[in-house]
């Protein structure tokens, strides 16, 4: 039989049953069925290979057929369990996650999400305004850590980020963590499975944070499928291998702290223009690992 996850409410919802309503559970199978509809223009045009078909899907200017603009993506069934839950496929909104953040102990919101046909994550951090004081319990911001590949070779450290530039020169400000948000692509590493934002309840999934990008704790992105945890807040240069020709690639990406998965998920560069968050295909490389 298939294990059963209890679903998470919105935080502030008391945590009761009402007579007469169905608790909404979801097992692996269930949550299979559900999520991959969030990336099922990947798998029907997975044809075009990797790269080409990263091309197509990538957001275009708003002006032409595309759209830049990342959408809420509610799984069905979950529409009265997530915060979001009547959002599904509303452009989102910074100033959403910035009044979601408010309700949580640790400043922390997050939701599900497509862009251009891909699954992604979008995690609210309090960064800026914690990164001047002492780490401690409950005070989150974006830290920095060493990164490995899949063998446990070291392959860099994520400040590198801030060295990242643009062909002009510039800094690529867009990549670099800016507006306390992360945008994540959300296809595990393990077996292209999709994690999703405190959508069942675990100590992995509670709201609470612990500095140093250590697995205890909460505030984790949770692959329900085989339980592959990332820390969002923790980023890492790290490496991946293109599953088409068996290239690799370095990429910046949130730490993985536990389960099956060999490395983190990549970052996805992104600006903020009137309070809508928009994706960038500045780059290609880190949706290979998933052809």
């Amino acid at each position: 039989m298939a294990r059963q996850f209890r679903l998470r409410p919105a935080p502030g919802v008391v945590d009761e049953v009402p007579s007469g309503l169905e608790v909404t559970t979801l097992d692996r199978r269930r949550f299979m069925k559900y999520t991959f509809n969030a990336a099922g223009g990947v798998i029907a045009m997975v044809s075009l290979g990797a790269v080409g078909f990263a091309s197509f899907l990538m957001g275009q200017a708003t002006t032409s057929e595309g759209d830049t603009g990342v959408k809420y993506w509610v799984p069905k069934g979950q529409e009265d369990t997530v915060w979001y839950g009547n959002l599904h496929l509303e452009i989102m909104k910074k100033s959403d996650l910035v009044a979601q953040a408010a309700t949580s102990d640790t400043g922390m919101a997050g939701a599900q999400g497509v862009w251009s046909g891909l699954p992604i994550n979008i995690i609210y951090i309090p960064h800026e305004e914690n990164q001047s004081k002492p780490p401690s319990e409950g005070v989150p911001r974006i830290q920095y850590g060493g990164g490995y590949d899949s063998a446990g070779a070291f392959v860099g450290h994520g400040r590198e980020i801030f060295d990242v530039t643009l062909e002009d020169g510039s800094p690529d400000d867009a990549l670099q963590p800016h507006d306390n948000i992360l945008l994540l692509f959300s296809r595990c590493p393990h077996l292209c499975c999709i994690p999703g934002w405190q959508l069942v309840a675990n100590d992995f999934t509670s709201d609470t944070w612990l500095p140093g990008g250590v697995d205890a704790g909460g505030n984790k992105l949770f692959c329900i499928c085989h339980s592959s945890r990332y820390d969002p807040t923790m980023l890492e240069k790290n490496s991946n291998r293109n599953r088409n020709d068996g290239s690799t690639f370095e990429y910046f990406g949130v730490k993985r702290t536990g389960g099956p998965a060999p490395v983190g998920l990549p970052l996805i560069p992104f600006v903020v223009t009137d309070d809508v968050i928009e994706g960038l295909d500045t780059y290609q490389e880190w949706y290979t690992f998933c052809d």
